[in-house]
């Protein structure tokens, strides 16, 4: 998953960058990169494949300092891991962008921008955006204008941020179907994809909507919707430390990710649903022919993730109506498994390095599979490496040994795959939103079920004994006193506030 950081202030904004990155980490990432309009108004940009430390060392040997600038970490969805692949991208007149998500008509902007005489450096989706922005700009002559004119052109989901040397008081925010939050500070302000980015310079964020587009000053925000009116979105501040992933409140590790396991569930669906559909370039850039040829599906997992591809059994077999097969890891690597034509292999695994399933994964590549899918939280894993097709849960470090949020990011990733394989197979528009519309609901589910926690932790806390009990009848095994009430949660409050892909 791609992390944004930008700011802007009257301080050198490269060490704030730098560490939000490196609170990004987690995510999982291939490249990263920084760029920066300097004290003379030159954009200034670096780009490293690897850690954030490589970009830093690159830092080292080059430093920059700078008030208005935008970075990035990038998993590469559309052209190999490489600095040309990496972000931040740039047009002319030093213009640069980063881009969450993914374009689905960029091939066709693409086509059109080279006949205008742009010339391409990488093989990703984002830089078509920087020059259709810079085309605009060319007619238009303003940055806000021309971020809004390119949006509207945009079929896909996205967060951007945008800079340029020519307007370094300001930068343009987008957002459709990816998260990006503002964070307010004194007379300077930042941005990112997620709020732990900025939680050592600000509490207080502002939460764009689907569709909004921000201008961000060092002293103000200015924020119009879809259909271009002023809107005023509310300030929050934020109950999350700069210490964020430390226990905490929380007793131990386990508890902590058993509450997290709304955030990680919206976590895995952000950047991958959008306007009631589901973006299959998330799989990979062949998704979806390999899904339209996909007549069974082979389930390969152990543990915690094995019990997840059952589950996933009953929908694919009810919902697509295909064939599946699930079978623990470990049982696959000793025999000699007949393939039927067009078998989709699909691996599970939290760490990417379970020594059974990349042992079935290398085993199904020789024997005669349509393709091979792995659904994973490591994206730097062998078995995402090795895999054609891949869908990271982006759950985040688990540190608790019982698997919780794992294995419910797991199951989300899983009803993805399977809205993807009944949009090839027999599902029309109208079935594929309705399939989305509950998967998108589930933060907010899960965020009810867990407001329970009070009810149960003080009904735990009664005085249970054996004397208490003995000698009653065994149709009386439990107290008779009035119940306490539960307190419900709306379920409207729960979808605006996990409503996809907004995440708090």
């Amino acid at each position: 998953m791609c992390g944004i950081v930008g700011a802007i202030a009257e301080r050198n904004i490269v060490p704030i960058l730098m560490e939000g990155l490196r609170r990004l980490e987690y995510r999982g990432y291939d490249s990263a990169g920084i760029a920066i309009v300097d004290d003379s108004h030159h954009l200034a940009r670096l780009r490293a494949v690897g850690k954030v430390q490589a970009l830093q060392n690159a830092l080292d040997l080059t430093p920059c300092h700078g008030t208005l600038g935008i970075a990035h970490t990038r998993w590469a969805t559309h052209g190999v891991p490489s600095e040309r692949n990496a972000h931040p991208h740039i047009s002319d007149d030093g213009l640069a962008i980063v881009h969450n998500g993914i374009i689905e008509n960029h091939e066709t902007l693409r086509a059109e921008l080279e006949r205008e005489g742009y010339a391409f450096t990488s093989e990703t989706d984002t830089e078509v955006i920087a020059h259709r922005i810079h085309h605009y700009l060319k007619t238009g002559g303003d940055l806000f204008k021309a971020v809004r004119s390119t949006v509207a052109e945009l079929q896909g989901a996205y967060a951007l941020a945008v800079v340029s040397e020519r307007d370094p008081d300001r930068m343009i925010l987008a957002r459709e179907g990816c998260p990006v939050v503002i964070g307010l500070g004194v007379e300077e302000n930042f941005v990112a994809s997620d709020v732990a980015a900025l939680l050592p310079v600000t509490r207080r964020f502002i939460f764009l909507e689907e569709g909004d587009v921000a201008e961000i000053r060092r002293t103000s925000v200015r924020i119009v919707d879809r259909k271009g009116n002023s809107v005023d979105r509310v300030a929050c501040e934020s109950e999350l430390s700069a210490d964020a992933a430390e226990k905490g409140q929380f007793r131990h590790f386990m508890l902590k990710e058993i509450h997290e396991q709304p955030r990680a569930v919206a976590n895995t669906l952000q950047e991958r649903v959008a306007s009631g559909r589901l973006l299959e370039a998330a799989f990979g850039p062949a998704a979806a022919e390999i899904f339209e040829r996909t007549e069974t599906v082979h389930i390969v997992a152990c543990g915690t993730s094995h019990h997840a591809g059952a589950v996933a059994r009953y929908f694919i077999e009810q919902i697509c109506r295909l064939p599946c097969v699930v079978e623990i890891a470990s049982e696959y690597r000793y025999r000699n498994p007949l393939v039927p034509p067009n078998s989709l292999f699909v691996t599970i695994s939290q760490s990417g390095e379970t020594a059974d399933t990349l042992a079935a994964l290398r085993l199904a590549k020789q024997s005669g599979y349509l393709s091979t899918l792995a659904i994973c939280n490591a994206p730097e894993s062998s078995l995402v490496r090795e895999s054609e097709l891949v869908m990271l849960t982006r759950a985040g470090p688990e540190i608790g040994v019982a698997s919780t949020k794992a294995f419910t990011t797991q199951l989300a990733a899983l009803d993805m795959l399977v809205i993807a394989l009944a949009k090839h197979h027999g599902a029309d528009a109208e079935r594929e939103r309705g399939l989305v519309t509950r998967l998108i609901e589930l933060p907010g589910l899960i965020e009810q079920t867990l407001a329970l926690d009070p009810v149960l932790c003080s009904s735990a806390a009664a005085p249970y004994t054996r004397s208490r009990w003995k000698g009653r009848s065994s149709s009386r095994r439990f107290p008779t006193s009035t119940p306490r009430p539960i307190p419900q949660a709306s379920s409207s409050t729960a979808r605006s506030r996990w409503s996809m892909p907004t995440c708090r």
